[in-house]
């Protein structure tokens, strides 16, 4: 799944979200509305990773979509 496709089906996937990344509530994610790079940063601030780490694990969740 490319991330338009994670876009257009934000709202479904919130569930899948919280499962991979749990630190991120669902307000943080209403806000976050399939924003690629908001979401990066959530992962960066909540995990303490990378900008590059946090990166992979988007793609990653994008490809396991």
């Amino acid at each position: 799944m490319n991330w338009e496709q994670v876009q257009g089906n934000w709202s479904q996937l919130k569930g899948k979200l919280r499962a991979q990344w749990g630190e991120i509530t669902d307000d943080e994610l209403d806000v976050i509305k399939g924003e690629k790079e908001q979401l990066v940063g959530a992962i960066q601030k909540k995990y303490g990773k990378t900008k590059e780490q946090a990166e992979k694990e988007v793609n990653d969740f994008c490809g396991s979509c």
